[in-house]
């Protein structure tokens, strides 16, 4: 497979220097002080140290993120919890990348909205609101047959899918930036202090493939994956058409670049989101694959936000256990997943709320 040609790069190629977003200012988390005033509520002569694990850093991790300065008598209180979950389509799905057509972004957003999803019965039963947003899928969600929804809908689609990127850029840098920006403004609308982020889009694990390969330096076969269930001869077709991708877009190596010339309009708003939760000291639940490679984008950007994120889960997407392993972070959960939408996030809750509870008790 690496002895692929490399096509010829397109002279229209966004350029490196363009412009840039206007980016929150995030507060890095490091308090001695905070730390040494709640340890003492894990602690106890009758049972080893860190005897809760991997509990008693989540535990901190949430007092952290909601307390700046230590004072005593302090609680974690997760109030009004948000699911979003940001659907796009992606230009490479032409090339058969996917196992699904690319209709099917529409008809699982469509479920979602009219409350039949798997999903809408995990958020209702975790207490979060459940909100969609529209950040480029292919074609209308709504229409004289479908203008009533129970879920909301929030219209951010910046383009009707991104284009191909074994043909051009997907998007242009001034799209690039517009969805970064729109995915700041959808959460400043939010209310809580808990955001958990979902995602719908066929083609996406591609796309977080190349992100992967591109900003940590992954082999591309390594990052590449069956995404959707493709088997050995599918998931080398789909290899193949990620080299060429690279190849093309091989001058894009700074972040909004990279995100412009590969990235997709959900994964662009999902990283816009994440910065500005965590310029407002939100508990970010990061869901799969997916959501990783947003995590990815926003780290690049302002690294401080890293401190706000919760990774949810390890899914079964070969790429994400490297993934993790370059945002050096450990997932709460491996349940060998195969889809979005926030259910990750979803499951791992209870894990937050009992933290809530140790810290409180």
């Amino acid at each position: 497979m690496n002895a692929i040609p490399l096509p010829a790069v397109d002279e229209t190629e966004a350029k490196e220097a363009g412009p840039e977003p206007r980016l929150p200012s995030i507060a890095g988390l490091s308090s001695p002080g905070l730390d040494d005033a709640f340890l003492p509520r894990f602690r106890s002569t009758l049972v080893p140290e860190r005897a809760l694990g991997r509990m008693e850093t989540l535990a901190l991790q949430l007092a952290r993120i909601q307390h700046p300065e230590p004072k005593p008598h302090h609680v974690v209180a997760l109030k009004n919890p948000q699911l979003l979950i940001f659907a796009g389509d992606h230009g490479i799905a032409d090339e058969g990348v996917s196992h699904f057509p690319q209709e099917t972004t529409r008809q699982r957003v469509l479920q979602i909205l009219r409350g039949k999803a798997q999903i809408n019965a995990m958020a209702e039963h975790n207490g979060f609101d459940l909100s969609v947003v529209d950040a480029g899928v292919a074609s209308p969600l709504l229409d004289s047959n479908h203008g009533m929804t129970e879920v909301p809908l929030l219209e951010r689609k910046i383009g009707y899918g991104t284009r191909n990127i074994l043909l051009s850029p997907a998007m242009s840098a001034t799209q690039a930036i517009s969805a970064l920006h729109a995915g700041m403004d959808v959460v400043r609308h939010l209310p809580g202090n808990v955001l958990a982020l979902g995602d719908v889009g066929v083609g996406s694990t591609s796309i977080a493939a190349l992100l992967l390969s591109r900003l940590c330096g992954v082999p591309l076969g390594d990052a590449c994956g069956k995404g959707s269930g493709l088997d050995d001869a599918q998931q080398a077709r789909k290899l193949e058409k990620l080299f060429n991708a690279a190849g093309r877009h091989r001058k894009s190596v700074k972040p909004m670049a990279v995100l412009a010339s590969m990235g997709g309009f959900e994964i662009a708003m999902m990283a816009g989101a994440m910065l500005q939760a965590a310029s407002e000291r939100r508990v970010v639940l990061v869901d799969g694959f997916v959501g990783g490679s947003a995590a990815l984008v926003a780290r690049a950007l302002v690294p401080e936000v890293m401190d706000y994120l919760v990774f949810a889960q390890r899914s079964s997407e070969v790429g994400h256990r490297l993934m993790l392993i370059h945002l050096q972070n450990q997932p709460l959960l491996d349940m060998e997943l195969r889809m979005g939408q926030g259910m990750g996030t979803m499951l791992a809750w209870p894990l937050l709320k009992a933290a809530e509870h140790l810290i409180n008790d």
